[in-house]
């Protein structure tokens, strides 16, 4: 997958703490971990952004052993469900963990990680191309798993790396769990050219996590909608970053105004700012607006990555030639994953996508050939006969009243309002008004031309988010009907 040995010298992992590791030395630790499997089999990965859980999933896919990656903070229930359900051979997990699973024999242990060997004693068959398992559903603990090929995972890390022209002096900080899509895709493009990854488990509102950032003069991060959102709340754009050369965002549509922000922030300061577009069930990436273009473009999501291609069908599988008609998006390239495991016979199955992906989400293409998200094929009611976008609701909410932390959601002719707890504290104090739910509900009534009746907003400890801080829709639906 990549030629560790190519970059023997450089510096492959610098953590918080000032240790690194160089390549030569993980291709070293990575043959040992692996001599302790001596098969190729399933292993389980708790995963944290340290060297430790870096070192088995790089090792692991050298050496042909298929990797599960979920969170290591995963509930323990929801993980032993996920271990009856796929009998690993093996577990790589933080050695502070292991006591929880007593059962299983240690056989090795290196950088706070530890090679647990598993009593299960049935083995099932891996497809050759079978790369890895990675879940879409952060922390519900889901059986559903994404197949990805050795073909997907190099395919798609030569076309990130390409269009973001990465080589081996960059050093990216980890801002997102990397056993989510987008934050794994960032791992799997820098190993690629010899670049540095910068492991922290803090996150962006600890202090400690800048001070990182500049000791170790990281050059980039990656962040989802809800990074920006904080980062426009910590006034980043006054922060003092040097070393910082490009910032990447993916993981959901960003608000316009926001997207406008950090685009006029990146070009006012010669650094760079690059929205793109991806799912785990097209690997990562299949989508980036160039940077060049990213105020003139301002909301779009760009342009297909090189080797993919974009077209957009309508309700009858049709594809649409014209500008500015919505449709669902369609991807084709060699990234696009072989499909999906809930059960263990599962993993040997081959590719039942070939190359082909409906997105499911809904787009409109301008005269130029740049796409613009208008939606999930999914979150659309029909309210009093009219179709209602939730994620333009969502978007008229963020606009007038300043990124706040809600969500809508309901049923045909009854949309849900969701706010949090702090920021409708956050509402009372800046309109002075102690109704906010009346205040919003008549707001979105107004913008929409529907009527009142049709909306009920209801206050919520905090928005359900998963591990990569998307919105869990599923777990607003146990609110419906109060």
């Amino acid at each position: 997958m990549w030629d560790l040995r190519s970059f023997e010298d450089n510096i492959v992992i610098m953590d918080e703490f000032n240790n690194h590791i160089t390549y030569g030395e993980l291709d070293s630790l990575g043959s040992e971990l692996s001599s302790r499997i001596k098969k190729r089999c399933l292993t389980f990965i708790l995963c944290t952004n340290t060297t430790g859980s870096l070192l088995g999933y790089i090792s692991f896919i050298s050496h042909g052993i298929v990797p599960v990656l979920v969170n290591a903070h995963l509930e323990t229930g929801l993980l032993e469900n996920l271990l009856k359900t796929y009998m690993p051979a093996f577990v790589w997990l933080p050695s502070g963990q292991k006591e929880y699973f007593s059962s299983m024999t240690e056989l090795y242990h290196a950088y706070g990680y530890s090679l647990l060997q598993t009593d299960y004693d049935i083995e099932y068959p891996l497809h050759e191309d079978l790369c890895l398992l990675l879940t879409t559903s952060g922390s519900t603990g889901s059986p559903k798993f994404v197949r990805q090929s050795y073909e997907n995972v190099l395919s798609n890390a030569k076309s990130i790396a390409k269009y973001l022209e990465l080589s081996s002096d960059e050093r990216a900080i980890t801002t997102l769990p990397m056993n989510y899509t987008y934050g794994l895709s960032i791992v799997n493009s820098h190993l690629l050219v010899g670049a540095t990854l910068l492991v922290t488990e803090k996150g962006l509102m600890q202090k400690e996590f800048w001070s990182f950032f500049r000791n170790s003069q990281a050059t980039s991060f990656g962040g989802v909608p809800y990074t920006y959102e904080m980062l426009d709340k910590l006034k980043f754009y006054r922060m003092a970053l040097p070393s910082l050369r490009y910032m990447t965002q993916a993981g959901g549509k960003l608000d316009p105004e926001l997207h406008r922000r950090f685009a006029e922030y990146a070009a006012a300061n010669e650094k760079k700012f690059i929205v793109m577009y991806g799912q785990c069930e097209a690997t990562a990436r299949m989508g980036y607006l160039p940077a060049e273009k990213t105020l003139e473009k301002c909301g779009s999501m760009g342009i297909a990555i090189p080797g993919g291609r974009f077209r957009l069908i309508d309700g009858d599988g049709k594809e649409i030639s014209e500008a500015y008609v919505t449709g669902e998006l369609v991807y084709e390239g060699p990234n696009v994953t072989m499909g999906y495991a809930e059960k263990p016979e599962d993993l040997a199955l081959g590719d039942v996508r070939n190359g082909y992906l409906e997105t499911g989400d809904m787009a409109k293409r301008d005269e130029e050939g740049y796409y613009y998200i208008v939606g999930r094929k999914k979150r659309f009611l029909k309210v009093y006969g009219n179709r209602v976008n939730l994620d333009e609701l969502d978007g008229l909410l963020k606009a007038g009243f300043g990124n706040i932390e809600c969500s809508c959601g309901g049923i045909d002719d009854h949309v849900y309002i969701f706010v949090a707890e702090g920021t409708k504290n956050d509402l009372q104090k800046k309109y002075r008004d102690d109704n906010v739910e009346v205040l919003l509900k008549k707001y979105v009534a107004e913008k929409t031309g529907l009527n009142a009746a049709a909306f009920q907003t209801v206050v919520i400890k905090e928005i359900p988010k998963n591990d990569a801080g998307k919105v869990q829709y599923r777990e607003l639906e146990k609110y419906y009907g109060l």
